[in-house]
């Protein structure tokens, strides 16, 4: 298996790259801006690493080239999310997940919804809303991570997931636990085919994240 990480400079990337190293034999593609300089390449018989921006097509076709899974790291970009499927399409890319933000739905209910609107504004709630339909609409097999507030702590890799419809549940979330679930859709990518999953840590219904 071939797979594609865009935005590989990126922590949860990162921490993925790891733990594909680590425990699968896929062939890994990581592309990001100036990624010569900003990733360390711990494995030249596994790992190709390219620079390149999520608008350029000509760099995306040859990055997808055999791959099956692509891990989308950012979608705060319409045109760019449109560039990816549209070279997906083309490459025959058989699976797409995609990290967005909370509240693409109006799902995040209580004190906490209140609390994250005012963080996050509409503006850019719309952005990602839009740049999810149109992975939504594609016609590619697909999971979204719609991921809650995050922070780092070794070893914490609990996470709860809640369905598009249902509302979301959480205040934060490890990144070791969103790489743990990218992790098991890489290892089973039809568990979650074609689903918007809420991203959280368990017991964690609290007004706001604990570390703000």
């Amino acid at each position: 298996m071939k797979i594609l990480i865009l935005g590989a400079a990126g922590q949860i990337s990162k921490m993925v790259t790891g733990k594909l190293l680590q425990e699968t034999e896929a062939e890994l593609v990581l592309y990001a801006r100036n990624a010569n300089r900003r990733i360390a390449n711990s494995d030249p018989s596994r790992i190709t690493i390219l620079d390149g921006d999520f608008n350029d097509s000509v760099k995306l076709l040859e990055a997808m080239k055999d791959v099956s899974i692509v891990y989308l790291n950012d979608m705060n970009s319409l045109d760019a999310t449109q560039t990816i499927v549209d070279t997906a399409e083309k490459s025959g890319v058989t699976k797409i997940i995609g990290a967005t933000i909370l509240g693409i739905y109006d799902e995040v209910i209580g004190e906490f919804g209140k609390w994250n609107a005012r963080m996050v504004g509409r503006t850019g709630t719309n952005r990602h809303k839009e740049s999810a339909k149109i992975i939504e609409d594609s016609g590619i097999d697909y999971t979204l991570l719609r991921l809650t507030w995050l922070y780092n702590q070794d070893g914490n890799e609990k996470y709860r997931v809640s369905q598009k419809g249902e509302p979301f549940i959480g205040a934060q979330v490890a990144r070791q636990a969103v790489a743990r679930l990218i992790i098991d859709i890489i290892e089973n990518p039809a568990v979650y085919s074609n689903k918007s999953l809420g991203v959280s840590e368990p017991n964690t219904d609290f007004p706001k994240p604990s570390f703000y």
